[in-house]
């Protein structure tokens, strides 16, 4: 029987995203070749893809964007994502990293808060050996041998690090912010975390910022403000955005009617989901729908 704790590369229900949530732990994905996905879906880990040949597109947050082989991107899994096509005989290793990591770099400012904000990164130095490098990653990961997971949490660490040194850019060409938490900080990192994972578990429900802080133990005042420094947005501007990438989901991976995507996705009126979701997507969930399904973007 597979540990449920360990997160795994979520196979989609037809009719809903699907949220995995891990223990913090790395892990990587079993499967080598990369096959076309039935429908956007989301996770909790920052997810690392290296294309070993081929190449995939993914449908990633309302754009089509393609890796080819020899390219190493990352992106937070709870944007949704959906491999749409891929050339026969592509591969790749999918490696899942916690987001703690992010968190706990103080020299990750911009480049953790692009993530954070939707960017699917793109590192612009890729060496010889990083394919027999992710390759063995891969292999000691899947092993379960509690040593050399730790071993691999370090290097991985120290590679992400060097896509920050070495230069990225964001395959989406947006621009971001600059957030910052101290290294030292790690308590504040832990807090964090937290609200992020709590925000992903029960955004769909009726929560408030207060209520984020309250789980975490924290005064809301102290909650917002360290949470806006670290993620570089605010509190209930997350809890939106996790509806409306939900929505976003349902949208193209259903027929639900629009009311009921509202609903499904957190929002407790109709009207207030056509506000949020023409603020962020400059126009009408019916139109998004129809533009999107018009491009394929459909359960394969």
């Amino acid at each position: 029987m597979r540990d449920e704790s360990v997160p795994v590369h979520p196979d989609s229900d037809p009719r809903h995203p699907l949220v995995v949530f891990g223990d913090h732990r790395f892990c990587a994905g079993e499967a080598l070749a990369v096959q076309r996905m039935a429908g956007p879906h989301m996770h909790s880990q920052i997810e690392l893809n290296f294309v070993l040949e081929g190449d995939m597109t993914y449908w990633f947050d309302g754009r089509e964007l393609t890796i080819g082989a020899g390219r190493l991107s990352l992106f937070w899994g709870m944007i949704p994502h959906q491999v749409i096509d891929r050339r026969e005989g592509t591969r790749f290793v999918c490696l899942y990293v916690p987001m703690s990591v992010f968190l706990g770099l103080a020299s990750l400012s911009r480049f953790r808060d692009a993530v954070f904000r939707g960017a699917m990164i793109e590192a612009l130095e890729v060496r010889p050996y990083d394919r027999d490098i992710f390759l063995r990653w891969r292999e000691e990961l899947l092993s379960g041998d509690v040593g050399l997971v730790e071993i691999v949490r370090n290097e991985l660490t120290a590679r992400v690090l060097r896509i920050e040194r070495d230069g990225w850019r964001d395959l989406r060409e947006e621009g971001s912010a600059i957030a910052s938490l101290g290294a030292s900080d790690s308590e504040r990192v832990e807090h964090v975390e937290r609200m992020l994972r709590y925000i992903a578990e029960h955004a769909l429900e009726d929560i408030s910022a207060e209520d984020v802080g309250r789980d975490a133990g924290l005064h809301p005042n102290y909650a917002m403000g360290i949470f806006k420094r670290a993620v570089g947005h605010t509190i209930n501007q997350a809890i939106i955005r996790h509806r409306l990438d939900t929505a976003q989901s349902l949208l193209i991976s259903t027929d639900l009617p629009i009311t009921d995507v509202a609903f499904e996705s957190g929002f407790g009126s109709v009207s207030r989901f056509y506000e949020a979701f023409a603020h962020r997507f400059v126009e009408k969930p019916t139109t998004f729908r129809k533009r999107m399904r018009s491009k394929s973007i459909m359960p394969a």
